[in-house]
């Protein structure tokens, strides 16, 4: 499946949709979305992932990317993701710098 990457800014909040894979010739579109995101300097970050099939580690890269892009003052949620994109993640231990959440929650998110 082909990866595809939309960025949504909701009441701070960029929401970006990241769907089929994510590997070193997707990477670029994503990095794009993340510096958008950045320039809005928004206080938080949603990763909505559920259709996200694979990451390889030029998407890890662009994860880190994105956290450095960002700072500390802005939370990085990954949402919904699939297990192996988890399991991915957490081998590194990135999981430490953001936060995973099985859904959505928008009083968590957009209080932030």
């Amino acid at each position: 499946m082909a990866f595809k990457s939309a960025l949504e800014i909701v009441n701070g909040v960029a929401k970006i949709t990241l769907s089929g894979e994510l590997d070193a010739a997707a990477a670029p579109a994503f990095r794009t979305d993340v510096e958008k995101a950045a320039a809005a300097k928004v206080k938080a970050v949603a990763l909505l992932m559920k259709d996200l099939e694979y990451m390889a580690s030029a998407g890890l890269r662009a994860l880190v990317f994105a956290k450095q892009k960002m700072g500390t003052q802005t939370t990085i949620y990954m949402i919904s993701l699939q297990e192996n994109v988890k399991e991915t993640i957490t081998m590194t231990g990135f999981q430490n710098s953001v936060t995973f959440m099985d859904e959505y929650d928008a009083a968590t998110i957009e209080g932030a």
